[in-house]
């Protein structure tokens, strides 16, 4: 019996063919049928010792015996794979274009790209500054037609942002010159509390503390009225781009940090005109964050990642670890490149600094916005984590705080999943520079449940007063509600 086998790989097409039981040998050109074993030769003895066998792939042909039948297939395929422990070959470990992974030079995040200006919108900042509190996780029901999920609740991981009102007390112009844009005036605001100021100084304790003394002259007397009016009449008439210079307020943060950050936004809609008249009618004057962002949209995030200190490769650039015997360690890089050029490439992974780098994220979600605690007829009000569905009134803050921030008791955003940095970090948040039309993207948020149990532990309880209805009335308590007994010693 013979086999012919027309392989598509092949090129030209070769043909083999062997007899019962026989392996077939390295195949051979069309046209050499004399070459070939023939079925009567019978098994591996007669086969040619000048042909090389290949041991990955091997072809048997089972002729008719007494124990065959139909069903009995003609060709047998064997495989074979050399055997190891890994792959030889894999793609490189770690993105080239985030290079160098060095200590970032600023704590706050930059905004290195603004959104493209709009003159038929209304004027607006387009970032806003916040502190990152902590996570919790929410539940709600998802609303994207065509998908599985829709109509569906699904538990979220979500960031709660603090973002305390910042304060406008600069404006700054921009005028476009063929290498780029170039700052034309600044003007600072009248009074700068001292929160601003020291961040102008190294060591406020023993500074004189005199910064812009001078500069506040210039609105009480005449002259400087003028002089200001005038700066502002040239920016409208010279300058293309405006930005404003703004600060956070420490005193409202649970933070030992009395310097406040200072952020130069900028403006966006409306004509240069407009600009400028926003930005002088907001001076001194607090700016929420409300006015800035809305409910379910989407924006990026611009922050320096949590430090991790000097790693090896292993844990920087998650290379593949050696064998259990290697010589001097296994959590290294066997080959760090070719004898010749003589020196380690850029691209080679190495230890070196883990984290505390600038980064950018992109199409965070907005889940809600949130009013800090507020008085309302004589009330404080804290149901800033109540919903539709869950009408208990309970604030954002978990029970005991959140671990290592403490509790938010002023305006702060809801973001979907994870953002980058470690607790008490300055965040930027920066409008989006796309345009979204994605159903994801447009889709409008309803949260039915905000968690609040405690973040430390395995918390149960989302309210003080439910934990005190389960457990009963703790010392404390009792401590409370015993009366003051004065007496004589």
């Amino acid at each position: 019996m013979g086999a012919t086998l027309l392989g598509p790989r092949l090129s030209p097409q070769r043909q083999e063919a062997c007899g019962h039981g026989d392996a077939i040998p390295k195949t051979l050109p069309l046209g050499e049928p004399s070459s070939l074993p023939q079925a009567d030769r019978g098994g591996a003895e007669h086969r040619p010792q000048s042909e090389a066998w290949s041991p990955f792939f091997q072809v048997r042909v089972l002729g008719p015996s007494s124990s065959t039948t139909r069903d009995t297939p003609d060709l047998t395929f064997f495989l074979t794979v050399p055997q190891s422990h890994r792959k030889f070959s894999a793609p490189r470990h770690g993105h080239l274009g985030f290079l160098p992974h060095k200590r970032s030079r600023r704590h706050r995040g930059k905004v290195k790209t603004w959104p493209r200006d709009d003159p038929s919108q209304p004027v607006h900042l387009t970032a806003f500054l916040g502190y990152k509190a902590g996570m919790t996780h929410t539940l709600r029901e998802v609303h994207r037609p065509g998908l599985k999920i829709s109509k569906r609740e699904e538990v979220e991981a979500v960031t709660i942002v603090e973002t305390p009102p910042l304060v406008v007390v600069g404006v700054v112009g921009y005028v476009a010159t063929p290498r780029g844009l170039r700052s034309f005036k600044t003007i600072f605001a009248e009074h700068l509390s001292d929160e601003c100021r020291r961040r102008f100084y190294k060591d406020w304790h023993k500074s004189k503390k005199k910064a812009f003394t001078k500069a506040c002259k210039r609105w009480r007397d005449t002259d400087g009225k003028k002089q200001l009016q005038k700066d502002f009449a040239a920016m409208k008439k010279y300058c293309k781009v405006i930005r404003v210079i703004v600060h956070t307020q420490m005193k409202l943060l649970p933070f030992r940090q009395k310097k406040a950050h200072i952020m130069e936004i900028q403006l966006n809609g409306g004509t240069v005109a407009e600009k400028v008249a926003w930005a002088q009618a907001r001076l001194e004057k607090q700016v929420p964050v409300h006015s800035v962002f809305s409910q379910s949209e989407v924006i990026d995030v611009i922050a320096v990642t949590k430090g991790r200190g000097v790693k090896g490769v292993t844990s920087r650039w998650h290379t593949k670890k050696l064998p259990r015997k290697t010589h001097k360690g296994l959590r290294k890089v066997a080959c760090i490149g070719a004898w010749h050029p003589a020196r380690v490439g850029c691209s080679i992974a190495r230890a070196g600094q883990k984290g505390y780098h600038h980064r950018t994220e992109l199409n965070k979600k907005i889940y809600r916005i949130g009013r800090g605690l507020h008085m309302e007829d004589g009330k404080l009000v804290k149901n800033n984590a109540s919903t539709s569905y869950d009408v208990t009134a309970k604030s954002i803050t978990p029970l005991g705080g959140f671990p290592h921030y403490g509790e938010v008791n002023n305006d702060f955003v809801m973001l979907k999943g994870c953002i980058a940095g470690t607790k008490k970090r300055v965040i930027t948040l920066r409008k989006s520079l796309l345009v979204h039309h994605s159903r994801q993207a447009v889709e409008n948020i309803e949260l039915k449940f905000i968690d609040t149990t405690s973040k430390f532990g395995h918390g149960r309880f989302q309210t003080a007063e439910e934990k005190r209805a389960f457990m009963g009335p703790q010392k404390k308590h009792l401590e409370k509600e015993k009366p003051e007994t004065s007496g004589d010693l």
